[in-house]
């Protein structure tokens, strides 16, 4: 076995972990509204409409400052792929740690295509300028 090609792997993955480390002290520290450097989205700079992640940023700052309201008011379906991610993992450790076999719906067949519509029709409705739909657009 080759041991460069392992440390080389090990290096990899502990710049991630410092990359993402990095990436959370900077939301939990900027608010994305107040500075210029960090990306805008290139849809709505473009064309004014919100996409699916518009808000994501700000969502995740609010989140890691523990301002749950906030992070609804930017992207409520932010909150729903962390769910979707949180019950993904859960399944994985709840079956590792009882040694069950609970089937995991994130693996099956259908979970992309049901994700897809959720995220499209969230798309189209968040767009809409009426009162009740204006409640999705990030502010």
């Amino acid at each position: 076995m080759n041991f460069k090609i392992l440390k080389n792997i090990k290096l990899k993955y502990y710049a991630i972990l410092i990359l993402g480390i990095a990436l959370l002290i900077l939301y939990y520290t900027i608010n994305p509204s107040t500075v210029n450097f960090l990306p805008k989205c290139p849809l709505y700079l473009t064309t004014g409409f919100y996409c699916p992640g518009c808000g994501s940023q700000r969502a995740t700052h609010y989140l890691l400052n523990l301002n749950f309201i906030a992070v609804a008011k930017q992207n409520v379906l932010y909150i729903l792929g962390l769910l979707f991610i949180a019950y993904h993992f859960l399944i994985i450790a709840y079956n590792y740690i009882f040694k069950k076999n609970i089937y995991n719906y994130t693996y099956h067949p259908k979970t992309p295509i049901i994700v897809l519509i959720i995220v499209i029709i969230f798309w189209i409705i968040r767009n809409i300028p009426m009162v009740p739909f204006q409640i999705l657009a990030p502010h």
